[in-house]
């Protein structure tokens, strides 16, 4: 399993301190099919615990997902700053799924190289696949 920030999620963690390692931890609870909300076409919602709380007051992610491949982190938010995303907000996500898991490696890698996505690493170590 390889697991993605996009630019403007890599901010949102650095600004609310949410850890690569935070970041595993709520992709090994979706490999165990522990997933807070499918919203279909690849595309969950999972939450992530805030530094030194636990998930409930948390934060609320929307992950671009594919079981054993790929996970891709593009959203996030505190449940105080909202209650959650709209309709039309899922209908792009899912849009976006579509095309984000659909990239081949050497696609990806591009994307990568312009720091449109970064790799997401559990203390400088790749993620077991």
């Amino acid at each position: 399993m390889r697991v993605f920030k996009n630019a403007w999620f890599e901010r949102f963690a650095r600004k609310q301190d949410i850890s690569d390692k935070a970041i595993v931890q709520a992709m090994e609870r979706a490999e165990q099919g522990l997933i807070d909300a499918d919203l279909g076409g690849g595309v969950i919602k999972q939450r992530v615990a805030r530094p030194g709380q636990g998930k409930s007051g948390g934060f609320r992610t929307v992950v671009l997902y594919r079981t054993a491949e790929r996970a891709f982190f593009v959203y996030g938010f505190a449940k105080s700053d909202r209650d959650n995303i709209g309709k039309d907000e899922e209908a792009q996500f899912r849009k976006a799924a579509g095309y984000v898991l659909g990239l081949s490696d050497e696609q990806l890698a591009v994307l990568i190289g312009k720091g449109q996505f970064s790799e997401v690493h559990d203390h400088d170590e790749e993620i077991p696949e």
